[in-house]
């Protein structure tokens, strides 16, 4: 599996916000968040954080952080391939020739 590479990397994203005129504590406390909870997302994954902070330098949190957001495929089993399982509790006899 090939990760893709971030838009921007932790340092140009604080420049982007001092460029923007504003900290990452500051940003984080008009944001409702803890004081030091931006400075620390470079090492942890707090997806609100992540979110207010890729708003604020219009940018998607996919984008900056695409290891923390893995593509998701389709969650839907194809029938012909993955046919339902028969219930454990059906009337059917049981194989006894797969059993023993």
């Amino acid at each position: 599996m090939s990760k893709s590479k971030p838009v921007m990397d932790w340092q140009a994203i604080k420049a982007e916000v001092h460029r923007r005129g504003m900290t990452l504590t500051e940003l984080a406390i008009r944001s409702g968040l803890h004081s030091s909870l931006l400075r620390k997302l470079n090492t942890i994954t707090h997806y609100e954080g992540q979110a207010t902070l890729a708003s604020f330098i219009e940018q998607k949190p996919e984008h900056l952080w695409p290891n923390r957001y893995p593509k998701k495929s389709s969650g839907i089993l194809d029938t012909a391939k993955y046919p339902p399982l028969e219930s454990q509790k059906s009337n059917a006899a049981a194989d006894t020739r797969v059993a023993a």
